[in-house]
């Protein structure tokens, strides 16, 4: 079960990681459409349907990735004082109840939705440019097969935890730097 976690989040990290590239493409883009705007004084047609439609991917196929690394809000006021077993507890029921329905309905509506507008080949019909949208909505149905994966894997972890008493540690990535400090001042003090 270990092995299956550790893949989803591989998985999950290398979805986050490439579709972390659109900040990028995005920050170029609207730096561009600034120039051409105010300097230029010439705007172009596709800069507000790129803005969109790369800042959607980056949130909908970003999900996946926050919730292996246990990014995800929480208001854990009373959740970190818990024992780990009963917030694993907690956390299973929690994905049965809530996460899972949700994620199912994201699947079930997003697949049509999208494989309707992929199969007309839906352009924006706000945009004078004409730009698909077909992709975009692609992203909802494929954003959701992550976030599913992703919660497979949060499940067996709740189980792991649950069999042995402690939560299995997350994979290594880049760290916010509050996170860092707080690891430097416990171990500091630990000296």
């Amino acid at each position: 079960m270990e092995n299956l976690i550790r893949i989803i989040d591989i998985f999950s990290k290398a979805i986050g990681h490439a579709f972390a590239w659109c900040v990028l493409v995005l920050t170029a883009s609207t730096c561009f459409e600034v120039f051409m705007r105010y300097v230029l004084h010439a705007p172009t047609a596709w800069a507000f349907d790129m803005s969109y439609m790369l800042y959607g991917a980056l949130f909908m196929m970003s999900g996946a990735y926050a919730l292996s690394r246990g990014s995800h809000v929480r208001g854990d006021f009373l959740y970190r004082k818990w024992a780990p077993r009963t917030q694993a507890k907690v956390d299973l029921v929690l994905y049965f109840v809530f996460y899972f329905p949700a994620i199912f309905a994201m699947v079930y509506t997003g697949a049509s939705y999208s494989f309707e507008s992929t199969r007309i080949l839906e352009a924006s019909v706000n945009s004078p440019a004409g730009v698909p949208v077909w992709p975009l909505k692609l992203i909802i149905f494929v954003g959701g097969i992550t976030l599913l994966l992703a919660g497979i894997a949060e499940v067996m972890r709740c189980l792991v935890c649950i069999r042995q008493g402690s939560w299995l540690p997350r994979g290594g990535d880049v760290e916010e730097l509050e996170v860092i400090l707080q690891q430097q001042h416990g171990g500091a003090s630990k000296q």
